[in-house]
């Protein structure tokens, strides 16, 4: 019964260091997206509908 005790607490520990490795990762801006700010110009734009120069 003392394994379950060991393992849990070393299972949080665990967690909490993968947590704080999550956090210092997005602070560092590992996740920062600096792909498709490149590639944003390749894609075609919607068309917008020009409504003032419509027949009545």
């Amino acid at each position: 019964m003392s394994v379950i005790y060991i393992l849990l607490a070393v299972s949080i520990i665990v967690a909490i260091i993968f947590f704080i490795a999550f956090i210092f990762a997005v602070k560092r801006g590992q996740f920062d997206d600096s792909y498709t700010p490149s590639v944003r110009m390749l894609f075609d734009d919607e068309l917008v509908k020009d409504t003032k120069n419509e027949p009545l």
